[in-house]
């Protein structure tokens, strides 16, 4: 009998190794997933008589404008994808063709990859009083875009403008150059979770290391919602097959001592 109860002593060792190992994996893997990147306010609060502080994110707000397509758009319409937004006007010689380049080259990796449907790409335009739809559709049509999830975007031009430093706040975290209130020109990508919180800013022209990083954090977001907290479904699966597993060689080597008339 104490042999026995080694043996499933023992079984039930291999059982908290994996439960250990399955928290490890989940605990690391979360540390991929993109923080939150901008604080509204944070505000003190006590729960039974201990304090702490209960951060409120910056949600980014509601926009109307139109697409390539001519179709009156809201940013909150886009559900339950990740979205990657940039900023450019179509009669820019300098850094907008290849920002819009490098964001076709994201596009593609993501329908490559069968994953077109968890990202939205949006391109607004800086010089809305210039670029109609009319001219962002001429304009998507030469860099080969798929209409499909990406809006090139245009509309009031104080609405535009409000929205880029007021809500995507890329002028406090574009540490490249100054932006110009004026003309809000920025090589920077900013990524959105699904619930409208900012994850992070990108260089856009930075193709070794920026896009790589964006492309891993929009995949990461994904398992953003499984968090790794709590076991799932799949997770309770293997340790049980795992254990079962365990009892069964138990019970074949209890067999084996018996056929060998040795007691257990």
């Amino acid at each position: 009998m104490k042999r026995l109860l080694i043996y499933l002593l023992f079984s039930l060792f291999i059982v908290f190794i994996d439960i250990f190992c399955l928290n490890t994996y989940r605990n690391n893997h979360a540390e991929n997933i993109p923080p939150k990147y901008v604080v509204d306010t944070v505000i003190a609060k006590t729960r039974k008589d201990s304090a702490f502080n209960d951060t409120v994110w910056h949600t980014v707000k509601n926009i109307q404008l139109i697409n390539q397509l001519g179709d009156t758009v809201n940013l909150h319409d886009i559900r339950d994808r990740a979205i990657i937004a940039d900023f450019f006007f179509t009669s820019c010689g300098s850094i907008c063709p290849l920002l819009t380049r490098n964001m076709r080259g994201l596009q593609q990796y993501f329908k490559q990859n069968k994953k077109d449907n968890i990202v939205q790409f949006l391109s607004f335009s800086i010089d809305p009083v210039r670029d109609t739809a009319a001219k962002l559709k001429q304009y998507a049509e030469a860099y080969g875009v798929d209409n499909k999830n990406w809006w090139f975007l245009t509309g009031n031009r104080d609405s535009i403008y409000n929205f880029i430093f007021q809500q995507m706040k890329v002028d406090k975290y574009d540490d490249s150059t100054p932006i110009n209130p004026g003309f809000a020109h920025t090589s920077y990508f900013v990524l959105l979770d699904k619930n409208f919180h900012i994850r992070g800013y990108y260089d856009g022209l930075d193709t070794l290391k920026s896009l790589p990083q964006l492309t891993r954090d929009i995949n990461a977001l994904t398992k953003e919602d499984k968090k790794y907290s709590a076991m799932s479904y799949s997770d309770f699966m293997q340790i049980g097959i795992i254990f079962v597993g365990a009892i069964l060689l138990i019970l074949l080597w209890i067999l084996f001592l018996k056929a060998k008339k040795i007691k257990p």
